[in-house]
């Protein structure tokens, strides 16, 4: 097979469909991997280390689409790069069709196989390839908001992490899938949500359909939503519908996952 990989050129678009590693494992196996020159540059990765790898290097995004049996990408083609899809050939790029008709409609029209990263779904019914955009997303989170708390960009002039003699700021994180959970990991590791009374406690019970319920201080234990305190207990099931992860947020060598029963349970002390 002719693997493809173009540039993207989509807006603040610096990634790359395949890294060098990726290429080498594919030509091992027999196949032919071809890749437009500075595909990678975006990404710190330059034709070199493609052609090392074993690529091909061509100078034209045309080359590559009119060429592959497979191409790979990383952002959906904009309407240019539909234009080159043709019947036979298979895309594998993230693709968020929901929102865009006109890509779906012109998908359908080039007779192409489109595969859409977000919908490859595991045995066990996961997204292994959405869960480390997930984890991006939850991780950049906190690093944007604490930028977005100082004085510079109108906020509160708070320091995430506090100083000694100043209190750092609050963490409250909805949700605690994967974006929830790395959200969590980033403010514990900023040393966020401390105060001279120890450590604080943010909880959130949800289900797919709403927050059910969000526990900070002052609120009710979340002992009573079944999160284990330091040193014993589990999480547990609270309906059949329904998830929750509660945090005691203290310092990340401290932190520990659960999980028990059915249900996805997330516990870090």
């Amino acid at each position: 097979m002719l693997v493809g990989v173009p540039k993207e050129i989509k807006d603040h678009e610096g990634r790359v469909g395949l890294v060098p590693a990726a290429v080498r494992e594919l030509v091992a196996h027999g196949h032919r991997v071809l890749v437009q020159e500075d595909a990678g540059r975006g990404a710190g990765i330059f034709d070199e280390d493609f052609r090392r790898a074993g690529a091909t290097l061509v100078n034209d995004a045309e080359s590559v689409w009119s060429s592959s049996d497979l191409i790979v990408k990383v952002k959906e083609p904009l309407a240019a790069e539909r234009k080159l899809l043709h019947k036979g050939q298979v895309l594998f790029t993230y693709l968020h069709l929901a929102p865009d008709p006109d890509q779906a409609n012109d998908l359908i029209r080039s007779q192409a196989s489109c595969i859409a990263y977000e919908t490859v779904t595991g045995p066990r019914g996961s997204l292994p390839l959405l869960t480390p955009m997930s984890e991006v997303a939850g991780r950049m989170s906190v690093q944007v908001g604490a930028h977005c708390l100082e004085n510079a960009q109108h906020g509160r002039g708070i320091l995430l992490g506090g100083v000694p003699g100043v209190a750092p700021a609050n963490v409250l994180v909805l949700g605690g899938g994967v974006a929830g959970t790395n959200a969590v990991l980033m403010a514990v590791g900023l040393g966020a949500g401390r105060d001279g009374g120890g450590p604080l406690w943010r909880c959130v019970t949800a289900s797919c359909r709403s927050v059910r319920h969000a526990h900070q201080d002052g609120f009710p234990d979340p002992g009573d939503l079944g999160a284990s305190r330091r040193g014993g207990g589990s999480c547990h099931r609270h309906d059949s519908d329904s998830w929750s992860r509660c945090a005691q947020i203290d310092h990340p060598r401290h932190a520990a996952r659960h999980e028990t029963g059915l249900g996805h349970r997330r516990c870090f002390h």
